[in-house]
């Protein structure tokens, strides 16, 4: 089951408030720069909606501050390399130090604002300092050479299956050549079979035909004989009369 990314579930509601607050952060500058007083009906309300989007603002970066650490605990879980998560939190610095300057641009003309302060993004460093202490100065590292050793774990169960594949194959192909070997001695003994009906065929035919040339001969020697009878009983007639 796919872990969702807490970051991303709150990156889009923290950069659609980003661009809100600018342009308030820009008119607020520029009603301030030309009211004379503090109490002046434009600058309260520029500052009102300012100060409400910006504790808009900060509650999601908090929300986003504590995605970053969940992250920075695990980023494999989330499909996450080490650039990656580095890159998340350069952003989070940068839309830190961006909201801190509006809250200081506030405090200059109110100095006792009900709006939250952001929290201070060298105290998040130091707060995931002291948890990459506790995992370990190394923790990166350890966590890379895990990933590896999965890694090479699971190519190791590939190469296996690879392996018990062509050994099977080899399996099928000796049972094949041995059924082939088998199949061809069964054919040379067919084909001796073969060879002794044949020689018995011939040897029959020979007789067969040296019987016929015998009973050819007789015949004709009949033939004769009968021949040679007739003529003498016609000369005994002739003399007789």
């Amino acid at each position: 089951m796919e872990h969702a990314d807490p970051f991303l579930q709150v990156q889009a509601d923290v950069v659609a408030t980003l661009q809100t607050s600018r342009p308030l952060f820009s008119s607020y500058l520029r009603i301030r720069s030309l009211a004379k007083s503090p109490s002046n009906p434009e600058l309260k309300q520029a500052r009102s909606e300012l100060e409400s989007t910006l504790t808009e603002l900060t509650a999601d970066l908090n929300d986003l501050v504590e995605s970053v650490r969940a992250i920075e605990q695990d980023p494999y879980r989330y499909g996450l390399e080490l650039e990656e998560v580095q890159r998340r939190r350069k952003l989070v610095d940068d839309v830190g130090d961006e909201v801190e300057k509006m809250h200081q641009e506030l405090q200059q003309a109110v100095s006792n604002s009900a709006v939250d302060t952001l929290p201070n993004p060298t105290k998040f460093d130091a707060a995931l300092e002291e948890e990459r202490g506790r995992g370990g100065e190394d923790y990166y590292a350890s966590m890379e050479q895990q990933r590896q050793s999965e890694l090479m774990h699971e190519q190791d169960e590939q190469l296996d299956g690879v392996f018990r594949t062509v050994g099977n194959l080899r399996q099928q192909a000796d049972d094949m050549g041995r059924e082939l070997e088998d199949q061809a001695v069964m054919i040379n003994e067919v084909d001796t079979l073969a060879d002794r009906v044949g020689g018995k065929l011939s040897n029959g035919m020979s007789r067969i035909k040296h019987i016929v040339r015998k009973n050819e001969d007789t015949w004709s020697s009949f033939c004769i004989a009968a021949l040679i009878f007739v003529l003498v009983l016609l000369l005994i007639l002739l003399i007789a009369l």
